[in-house]
């Protein structure tokens, strides 16, 4: 029997624990405040296996026996395909037990147990109103764009980001971490390629593996739970889609207005507009009033990406997908989440939704749609930009 409790030794936020004798791997564990005890974990959707769950209490020590429980697993249904899926184990908690600090499934060797997260639930007075879970960075290079991203969000109201990094280069590296410093920006590390062959798609027919677009879903997943009690609100997109209001400034002005129209803490969806990367048009001449003065647009020079103020047109509406948009969730009201919203609810949210379709092929310019609501943030976000860039190293002042 198990007798000793232990966290991961090197101190990882989401270690990955294999369950020996199994093809499940652990990422993390919270306490479910409003249904029972969950772990998020990944799950070979082909087999079905006995659980059991070890629960170190509080006040726990080398002589005090583990409390055993049988756990339950449900498999996320939005598995794209793949043989592995999301899935969430709920361990019972023995009435001697209530307040579990660390758990295991199984018995590993040597045992490698999950932190309990989540330990006291919050109505009110969050440490952040909006959080950004984005995931995952694999082979990351887009540095341009990501900064860009991180300002805006900023200028959005936006005091949190969740990266789940797997790698990138040392420019985005250098970036992470000033950003990290600055206490903006939390990145997870994020080793699921070491333990499963991930697939670089959304689906196995385009790109062969064992787990949807690198492990995308688990860790959207613990980026809920995560911040299910830090932060008022989840939002989560990439970090080439930006969520813009139209009529006002900000999140924290867009906001009233939909709690106002349709309740507080419910779970929004937004429509989704592609710009396509492949234009680089200026804005008509009838919106002269949206170009932007050569003072004012700086061309980065040595730093790599996609500049998000050189692509102001859109793909026209077309009714053939509409499940692709980006959300803006209240945490405590999701059990299970996907990559365009949630799957599973605690209770009913009011969705306000428009979709857009992925990138359409074949569009001529002509085709395109002119939208130059991100210059009216240009002004800030080229200043903000242009400190980020000098404060981390990036780039020196007069290369401006």
């Amino acid at each position: 029997p198990l007798t000793q409790c232990s966290s991961d030794p090197h101190g990882e936020k989401a270690p990955l624990v294999l369950v020996n004798g199994t093809h499940t791997l652990l990422v993390s564990a919270y306490l479910e405040h409003r249904t029972g005890k969950r772990e998020v974990s990944e799950d070979n959707r082909g087999k079905r296996v006995a659980y059991r769950c070890h629960l170190c209490c509080e006040g726990h020590n080398i002589s005090t026996p583990l409390h055993i429980s049988e756990g339950h697993a449900s498999i996320h249904w939005d598995h794209f395909g793949f043989r592995y899926g999301t899935a969430d184990i709920m361990c019972p908690i023995p009435p001697a037990c209530e307040t579990p600090s660390h758990v295991t499934v199984t018995s590993a060797d040597p045992p490698l147990f999950l932190e309990v997260l989540n330990q006291e639930e919050r109505k009110d007075s969050f440490p952040h109103n909006f959080t950004l879970c984005m995931s995952t960075m694999f082979d990351f290079t887009n540095l341009l764009q990501l900064v860009q991203s991180m300002e805006m969000l900023q200028l959005l109201g936006v005091s949190r980001v969740v990266i789940y990094k797997t790698s990138c280069d040392a420019d985005t590296q250098r970036l992470l971490d000033y950003y990290t410093d600055k206490g903006f920006i939390e990145v997870i590390p994020w080793s699921m390629s070491n333990h499963l062959k991930v697939s670089k798609s959304w689906k196995p027919e385009i790109a062969p593996g064992d787990l949807h677009y690198y492990g995308q879903l688990p860790a959207l997943n613990d980026c809920v739970y995560r911040y299910m009690y830090q932060s008022r609100y989840v939002a989560m997109h990439d970090v080439d889609e930006l969520i813009l209001p139209q009529s006002v400034d900000s999140w924290n002005d867009l906001m009233p207005l939909l709690e106002q129209k349709y309740g507080a803490d419910k779970c929004y969806k937004f429509e989704n507009y592609m710009f396509p990367h492949t234009f680089k048009l200026p804005p008509p001449v009838s919106e002269t009033h949206h170009r932007l003065r050569d003072k004012e647009n700086p061309t980065w020079q040595g730093i790599s990406g996609v500049n998000i103020l050189k692509h102001l047109y859109h793909e026209p509406y077309t009714n053939l997908v509409r499940s692709n948009f980006k959300v803006i969730i209240n945490p405590r009201a999701v059990i299970e989440t996907s990559v365009h919203g949630p799957l599973k609810l605690l209770y009913s949210c009011f969705f306000f939704f428009f979709s857009r379709p992925p990138m359409q092929t074949g569009l001529t310019p002509d085709k395109l749609i002119f939208d130059g609501r991100v210059l009216g943030y240009s002004a800030r976000l080229i200043q903000a930009v242009n400190t980020v860039l000098r404060e981390a190293g990036l780039i020196q002042k007069d290369s401006i």
